[in-house]
Formats: structure tokens, sequence, C-alpha cells
């Protein structure tokens, strides 16, 4: 129950401050023709997720209830992407580079065919 809790909280955190970065962005660039807002958010959440991914590796100072608070809570409320990219770059450090290409396929095209089939499935 603990996890659930640590995850909703980091979710929150990381939503608000999705929210908060991206309404600024568009205010900054007023409201520019590309969505820059999601794209700050992906590669600073790759940034952050890639810097803390090596300290707990080398540095082993995350406990799990810290891990499922800032990795899976916070960078997940503020960007799927990021476990996307990291997720990928672990494989293809692993030298699993068959399993990154088919991962970055599978997400690409899997993410825009659901994003079509939902946007059809609305219009019925």
């Amino acid at each position: 129950m603990l996890g659930i809790f640590l995850v909703g909280a980091g979710s929150f955190v990381g939503g608000v401050c999705r929210y908060l970065l991206s309404t600024w962005v568009y205010k900054f660039l007023d409201n520019p023709w590309f969505p820059f807002g999601t794209l700050v958010i992906n590669a600073l959440g790759c940034l952050v997720i890639g810097f803390l991914a090596r300290v707990a590796e080398t540095r082993s100072i995350f406990t799990a209830d810290a891990h499922l608070f800032i990795f899976i809570g916070i960078l997940g409320g503020f960007t799927t992407f990021s476990a996307f990219a990291l997720e990928t770059l672990l494989l293809a450090r692993d030298s699993e580079t068959f399993a990154a290409i088919i991962n970055i396929g599978s997400q690409m095209v899997l993410g825009l065919l659901a994003v079509w089939i939902g946007n059809l499935l609305a219009r019925i």
C-alpha cells in the first residue's frame, strides 16, 4: 500500500511540474507552431532520469521507496518518455541492439496506432 501512495504522490508532483513548465514554455514562446513544451519536458525528463539512473547504479543512494517516488512517481508523472528512453538505452548498453530497435519501433508504431484508433472510436 505504501508503494501505491509513493507512486501516486510522486505522480502528482511530476504532473504539476509538467503542467507548470509546459505552460511557461508556451507563454514564453507566445504559442509557437510546434509543441516545444512537450519537447522540453521530454528532453528534461530524459536528462534527469539518465543522471539519476547513473547515480543510482554507481552510488546506491536510492532506497526502494525513493525509487518508487522519484523514478516511477515524479518522473513518470512528468514524462513517460524518459522511462522509454532509459529502457532503450539500457537495452543498447547491454548489447541488446535488436531489442532496443524493436522497443523504439513498437513504441512509436503502437503509440501512434493506438491514438489513431482511439480517435476513430471517439467518432463512432
